[in-house]
């Protein structure tokens, strides 16, 4: 695969606006490890090869357990995450692939078991922003482990 364009150097006011808004919502009210989760299967449910290769290699960083990260892809059958987390999966696996009826009040009624009014903003943030960046990666065909050294992956160890 070679990449198409390099949209983060193409229009540099974007990038930085949809960074800031990233980082923005990984300050908020939801656990980072909870985050990662969820760009994680977000990327794996778009097929974005640059996204998930960097998102297992910063939650890697952040001390995730590896058999957790293969696991991610078959959350619903595992038993290595909590309600929590199996809530906020379910709410990203419905934002990421919307039904035509929408999102299921099953769904919602899980992810508002576990999270506050202000933490389910949060994630559903979250979960726009990386179905962004997934976009557009896949769009110009981002190559995964290009911009490890530029944003410190290559500590991961995964090359």
């Amino acid at each position: 695969m070679s990449q198409r364009l390099n949209h983060l150097k193409q229009n540099p006011e974007l990038t930085a606006k949809l960074t800031e808004l990233t980082l923005a919502v990984k300050k908020g009210a939801v656990e980072k490890s909870t985050l990662s989760l969820v760009e994680i299967r977000a990327s794996q449910l778009n097929g974005c090869a640059f996204c998930l290769d960097m998102h297992i290699k910063e939650a890697t960083l952040q001390g995730e357990r590896p058999l957790r990260l293969h696991h991610v892809a078959i959350w619903r059958e595992s038993a290595l995450f909590s309600d929590r987390e199996r809530a906020a999966l379910a709410w990203t696996e419905a934002l990421t692939r919307l039904a035509p009826e929408g999102v299921p009040d099953h769904v919602y009624d899980q992810a508002r078991e576990e999270f506050s009014e202000r933490e389910l903003v949060d994630l559903t943030y979250m979960i726009m922003v990386i179905n962004a960046w997934n976009r557009a990666s896949i769009a110009f065909r981002s190559v995964p482990g290009s911009a490890d050294k530029a944003f410190g992956l290559d500590r991961a160890g995964l090359a």
